[in-house]
């Protein structure tokens, strides 16, 4: 552990070696970063059984300060899981580089000729809370947009994070590229935070990934421009027109699936026409799944559902609870959403067109869904191969991001002698 006297001194050092790496990462090849992360992949299938032995190190820790069965599912990796991290480091990897790509071209009557084009943002901090997958996740993704980034992951992951980190940084120096491009802070101490907050001569840009408190804190001491990851208060809204089969199966999966997961849904809308049908089978299922109901009191459900109080409404438990709430229209259901939600995720289960129109027009949330589970809100279940986390703020990058949220873009003139009149 390094000590707290010492710690301005570490971050200045982290961050000038970052920023001296992000400057090679602008111009580095896509075939050199593609030959890091596919090696990474490798070390990290091959050192399974270290990062397994660090996460049980992790997950003992996690134990003793008496973590939820959820967060502690979060933080626990197994060879599933870690394979899970290979496929991502993999499909990062495959990926187009997006560093360069032009995004638009014109030419003005001038005789210029003008190309927008994609660039790194440069040095990119990365603060999480449990999960070590987003370790290898945000290594990769900010790798391939050609940034460098520094990581200070959750206390809980400590070990198992530097593990992946370890493995990372052998991916970089096979492919002749700086291993400072991917640093971890190598401390616990929340001084590091503090510090990585305001180093604005090194870092571009920080990204949260965490719950309330972390991204709260971070809006709020931060003198670097922020992407906020803000945490999942998911809301499923079972339309008079849903169909039973369809919206049976979705709520189960997005409840139980992974309950401590940004987007696992944490409270149910029911219209009232279907209330004492459909919304009273579903609200049985999820009984019957081990899942704790609080409903609003004369909600028709199973015996045990604990009455709803002020605080539910707006909860993220990431827990096998979740609240549920009848409502007179799809306009009451807007409205209760626009009140309590976070702007992450939101679904509608119906067969209405009309219905599924006015949700996704009238909702601001970063992801809408229809007739799916909102466990899709996943940078990976886009297609991005991995993402940092999901951006609820509405600037630069809103949902998933991937490695082309993870860039800005300049603008390439070009003349033969132009002037202007």
């Amino acid at each position: 552990m390094t000590d707290i006297a010492n710690i301005p001194e570490l971050m200045a050092e982290i961050g000038a070696r970052a920023k001296a790496a992000s400057q090679i990462l602008a111009t580095a090849s896509g075939a050199d970063k593609r030959k890091a992360l596919t090696g990474a992949a490798d070390t990290v299938w091959a050192r399974r059984a270290e990062i397994i032995s660090a996460n049980q190190r992790d997950l003992d820790f996690g134990s003793s300060k008496g973590l939820s069965a959820a967060m502690m599912d979060r933080l626990m990796l197994d060879e599933t899981r870690i394979q899970s991290i290979v496929d991502g480091l993999r499909a990062v990897a495959a990926q187009d580089d997006p560093v360069g790509q032009v995004l638009d071209e014109w030419d003005q009557p001038s005789g210029l000729n003008i190309q927008r084009v994609r660039t790194p943002l440069g040095v990119i901090g990365v603060i999480y809370e449990s999960r070590p997958n987003v370790t290898a996740d945000a290594g990769a993704l900010c790798l391939k947009s050609g940034n460098a980034v520094i990581l200070r992951g959750g206390s809980e992951s400590f070990h198992s994070s530097q593990a992946i980190q370890a493995c990372l940084a052998e991916g970089l120096e096979a492919a002749g590229l700086p291993q400072d491009a991917i640093q971890l802070v190598p401390t616990r101490d929340r001084a590091a935070v503090q510090q990585l907050l305001t180093m604005t001569e090194y870092v571009d840009v920080i990204v949260p990934r965490g719950g309330k408190g972390l991204v709260g804190l971070v809006q709020s001491e931060a003198r670097v421009p922020v992407f906020a990851h803000l945490e999942g208060i998911v809301h499923i809204y079972i339309d008079k027109a849903a169909d039973a089969k369809k919206a049976l199966e979705v709520v189960l999966n997005a409840k139980t699936r992974r309950t401590g997961i940004c987007g696992a849904a944490e409270c149910l809308l029911i219209h009232r026409d279907i209330s004492k049908t459909l919304g009273r089978d579903i609200l049985f299922a999820l009984k019957d799944a081990g899942v704790e109901i609080r409903a609003e009191e004369g909600l028709a459900g199973p015996d045990g559902m604990v009455t709803a109080s002020d605080s539910d409404w707006g909860c993220e438990y990431l827990d096998m609870i979740i609240s549920a709430k009848q409502v007179d229209s799809i306009s009451d259901a807007i409205t209760h959403i626009r009140k309590h939600h976070s702007q992450h995720t939101d679904c509608i289960i119906t067969e209405d067109a009309q219905a599924v129109q006015t949700f996704f027009n009238e909702l601001d949330s970063a992801i809408l869904m229809h007739n799916a589970s909102t466990q899709f809100a996943d940078g990976g279940e886009f297609g991005m191969g991995a993402e940092i986390g999901i951006a609820t703020g509405k600037m630069h990058a809103r949902g998933p991001v991937g490695a082309a949220q993870l860039t800005s873009f300049k603008y390439l003139v070009r003349g033969d002698g132009t002037v202007r009149s």
